[in-house]
């Protein structure tokens, strides 16, 4: 760690002190001049061996053990960038057990090697999220690479009926990441689109114009646009006690473990406050509970029946996508009897037909700057008492024109 003059001859003093020698033995003080290099410490032979504080030329700060001149046994060091890091050094590299605050707010304790993390050890980062395991050349070797959404590919649920996702990260080779927590997951929901020809029989309903957005591409072969999706906290709670319920399902922090970087992390996720459909991954793990579609936003206007302009006149329409025995809203039920269910309680709830939900992570910033790619599951509603599953419409019925006005189409029970 020697250094040397540095600058012009012209920009230097016509003489240049010469710097102190240091002591061979024993406690001294070194400063070289025009620089920040300065030592305070023992010697041993003219080297810097035992205790002692150094300040490099970068104005990074070291105290504690040194060895034939190097950074050796146990140290503090200060960072130019404002990283602090106390641990054991060996041969001027950080290598052993340590822990590293950084300037942003995240810290790490655990093994070291050739001054990067390497070994069992936990990263608190300043996203909230904690990852504790097997770091190797300074990456997390049990990292989540991708969420899962638990249970059968289709997922198929009575219309107006609450249901709960399961969802999982997973590593590269599907195995649990259970070394993860804190993750902020949000959940949405989209309906399958199909642009059909103005004379189609059978549609979901029609999007305005002035509502139209770009439909969203799914791994499941076909388009969607977005659906409303209600949590139980939108779904009669109070601010105040959403808040409260929110919180139930955090850990109370021990005494003892207030000070570990989980510990901190924990404490700091306890006073964050998720917003509306959102989330946190507990040990690989999160689960959203009693979720339910509602019905279509405005702008969509449902449509019960779509009447063909080639039928004739009299006959039975066809595509309804109501519950057997319950007319569309806009019309009186036949022969004078009430439908079993009201129009309003209808318009409260999705139709049947198929829909997509999809898991985001919206940890922010995310962790180690590369968020998880969005999860998906097929959604199919069934009609009340039915039984039936969804119809699928003819694939000649799917053809369109760029002109024509969009439509969107959920798998409908047949007639």
């Amino acid at each position: 760690m020697a250094a040397t003059g540095e600058g012009s001859p012209a920009s230097l003093p016509q003489r240049l002190d010469q710097p102190r020698r240091p002591p061979r033995n024993g406690y001294g003080v070194y400063v070289y001049p025009n620089s920040f290099f300065r030592y305070e410490g023992e010697w041993k032979e003219g080297k810097k061996h035992g205790q002692g504080f150094l300040v490099d030329r970068d104005g990074q700060e070291y105290r504690g053990s040194f060895h034939d001149n190097k950074r050796h046994g146990r140290g503090q060091m200060l960072f130019k960038n404002g990283d602090k890091y106390e641990g054991d050094w060996v041969q001027d590299r950080r290598q052993g057990h340590g822990v590293l605050r950084c300037a942003d707010g995240s810290t790490y304790e655990g093994q070291w090697h050739s001054d990067v993390f390497s070994g069992l050890g936990s990263l608190a980062h300043y996203s909230g999220v904690i990852y504790h395991g097997l770091w190797i050349n300074g990456h997390p070797v049990e990292q989540a690479s991708r969420m899962v959404i638990l249970g059968p590919e289709l997922l198929e649920v009575a219309q107006g009926a609450p249901f709960t996702l399961h969802v999982q990260l997973q590593q590269q080779h599907g195995d649990l990441a259970k070394g993860e927590s804190g993750r902020v997951l949000r959940i949405s929901a989209g309906i399958r689109y199909v642009q059909l020809p103005a004379y189609s029989e059978v549609s979901f309903f029609k999007v305005d114009e002035d509502h139209q957005e770009t439909p969203m591409q799914t791994p499941f072969g076909f388009q969607c646009i977005s659906y409303p999706v209600s949590t139980p906290t939108l779904r009669g709670l109070e601010p105040e006690a959403a808040k409260e319920t929110a919180g139930a399902d955090l850990p109370l922090l021990e005494e003892d473990q207030v000070d570990t970087p989980s510990g901190l992390a924990a404490r700091g996720r306890q006073s964050q406050c998720l917003g509306d459909h959102q989330r946190q991954v507990e040990q690989g793990y999160a689960e959203f509970r009693d979720l339910l579609l509602g019905p279509p936003p405005p702008g969509r206007q449902p449509f019960l029946f779509l009447h063909s302009p080639h039928k004739k006149d009299g006959s039975k329409p066809r595509g309804s996508l109501c519950p057997s025995g319950v007319m569309p809203t806009a019309q009186e039920p036949t022969g004078g009897s009430r439908p079993e269910e009201t129009s309003a309680e209808l318009a409260a709830e999705a139709y049947p037909g198929e829909y997509v939900i999809m898991i985001h992570d919206v940890t922010t910033p995310p962790f180690l700057g590369r968020p998880l790619p969005t999860a998906f599951k097929h959604l199919r509603v069934l009609a009340k008492g039915t039984g039936q599953r969804p119809r699928v419409p003819e694939e000649g019925t799917r053809a369109f024109s760029q002109r024509q006005a969009p439509w969107t189409h959920s798998r409908t029970p047949a007639p």
